[in-house]
C-alpha cells in the first residue's frame, strides 16, 4: 500500500512529520527549530521522520523565522548560448560552488535575453525571499538595477570595477550600499598594450565587449592612458558582443580596412579564437603578419593553434570571493569593496615583433 505521506508531488508539511512521528505539531516545531520542550528521544524520532519524508522548510518560511534560505541568486542577461561557450561564467560558478557546496549553499541561475526579465526574476526572489543575497554582473553606466535593488530589500555585490573618475579610478559615480568586487582590468590593459609596444606594434586595435559595461569603460581608459604614455595613438576599438560570431564580424572589418592593424587586443578568449579563423580566411598568417592578445585566459586560450597571448585573470578566485562576499552580507556581515586577485600576462604564440 502506498505510504499516505508520499502521495502525490506536494511539499510534506510539518503536520505529515507529526503523523510520521506519532507526535503534535507543536513538538515537531520544537525539534525542527531545536528549541527545547521535548525530550531527546522524540527529537531524534521527529527528526528520522522528517528525513523520511524528504521534508525541507520553504524558502519563505525560513525568512519569516529570520533563518536563511540558504540559496543565492544570480540572473545573467545573456542568451543561454553564449553562457554556454562562454569560460568566464563557467570558471565564475566553479569558484561559487567551491565555497558554497561544502557549506550547503546552492545558486539560483536564471538566464535571461531581456533586462526587464532580469528586473522581473529579481522582484521574484525578493517577494518569495527565496534567495539570501544576489550577484550583479554587466554592471552599466547609471545601472538602474543598483536603485531597484535597494528597493526591494534584497542585499547583493556588485561585480563591476570602479567608475572612472577625474582622478583615475576614483570610487563608484553611483554609491551604493552593496559592495562592489572587481578585477583589475587597468593592469591588464596596461600590460598587454606595453608587450605589444615592446614588440613594435604601432597599429594596434582593441575588440571590446558592449560600451557601456564598466569594465569596458575601465579597459578603454587604461588603454588610452597607456597609449598616451608610450607615445602611442589610443587603440582603435570596435565593439561586439563577446560571440565567435559578433567576434569575428568586428575582426574581418578591421583586417580589410587600407591601414590594417598589426596587433589586436581582445575583450575575451571567445573572440579572439575567431580572429584565427578569419586570418586564415584573408590569408594571414598569426603572428607574422598578425599578433593577437585574448583576455582572460581560458582553456580556449590554450588550445588554439597557436596558443593565445592573454591577459590572465583569476576568475575563479573572483568566483570564490563573491561566495565568501554573499554568505557574509546573508549573515548581515559588513563587506569591503575592492579588487580581487592577481592578473597578470600569459605569452605565447600568437605575439611576435611587428614586421
Amino acid at each position: 500500500m502506498a505510504d499516505p505521506d508520499r502521495s502525490g508531488s506536494r511539499r510534506p508539511t510539518i503536520a505529515d512529520v507529526a503523523r510520521r512521528a506519532q507526535v503534535t505539531k507543536s513538538a515537531v516545531s520544537y525539534a525542527l527549530n531545536d528549541k527545547p520542550g521535548v525530550s531527546p528521544t522524540t527529537r531524534r524520532r521527529i527528526l528520522a521522520a522528517a528525513d523520511e519524508l524528504g521534508w525541507r522548510p520553504s524558502a519563505a518560511a525560513r525568512a519569516l523565522m529570520g533563518r536563511r534560505s540558504r540559496l543565492m541568486g544570480l540572473v545573467v542577461n545573456r542568451p543561454a548560448r553564449l553562457i554556454g561557450l562562454e569560460p568566464w561564467y563557467m570558471e565564475l560558478i566553479s569558484g561559487l560552488q567551491e565555497v558554497h557546496g561544502p557549506l550547503g549553499v546552492g545558486l539560483a541561475l536564471q538566464l535571461v535575453d531581456l533586462p526587464e526579465d532580469e528586473a522581473a526574476a529579481l522582484r521574484d526572489w525578493a517577494g518569495r525571499r527565496q534567495v539570501d543575497a544576489v550577484a550583479l554582473t554587466d554592471v552599466g553606466w547609471r545601472d538602474p538595477r543598483l536603485e531597484m535593488l535597494a528597493g526591494l530589500g534584497l542585499p547583493g555585490v556588485v561585480l563591476s570595477p570602479p567608475w572612472p573618475g577625474d582622478d583615475d579610478f576614483g570610487p563608484p559615480a553611483q554609491p551604493s550600499r552593496w559592495p562592489w568586487l572587481w578585477i583589475d582590468d587597468t593592469v591588464g590593459a596596461r600590460l598587454a598594450l606595453r608587450y605589444l609596444a615592446a614588440l613594435g606594434h604601432r597599429r594596434i586595435a582593441r575588440v571590446a565587449g558592449p560600451a557601456d559595461y564598466a569594465h569596458t569603460i575601465a579597459r578603454d581608459a587604461a588603454l588610452a592612458q597607456e597609449a598616451s604614455r608610450l607615445g602611442l595613438s589610443a587603440p582603435q576599438t570596435v565593439t561586439a558582443d563577446y560571440s565567435q560570431e559578433r567576434g569575428g564580424e568586428a575582426v574581418r572589418g578591421l583586417l580589410i580596412a587600407p591601414d590594417r592593424p598589426s596587433a589586436i587586443i581582445f575583450d575575451n578568449d571567445i573572440m579572439a579564437a575567431a580572429a584565427l579563423q578569419v586570418a586564415h580566411e584573408l590569408n594571414l598568417t598569426v603572428p607574422d603578419d598578425l599578433s593577437l592578445v585574448a583576455w582572460d585566459d581560458s582553456i580556449v586560450a590554450r588550445l588554439t593553434a597557436p596558443a593565445l597571448t592573454a591577459v590572465k585573470t583569476d576568475v575563479r578566485a573572483y568566483g570564490m570571493r563573491l561566495a565568501e562576499a554573499m554568505n557574509q552580507l546573508a549573515d548581515a556581515i559588513p563587506v569591503a569593496s575592492g579588487p580581487v586577485g592577481t592578473v597578470g600576462l600569459e605569452v605565447r604564440g600568437s605575439t611576435a615583433t611587428a614586421l
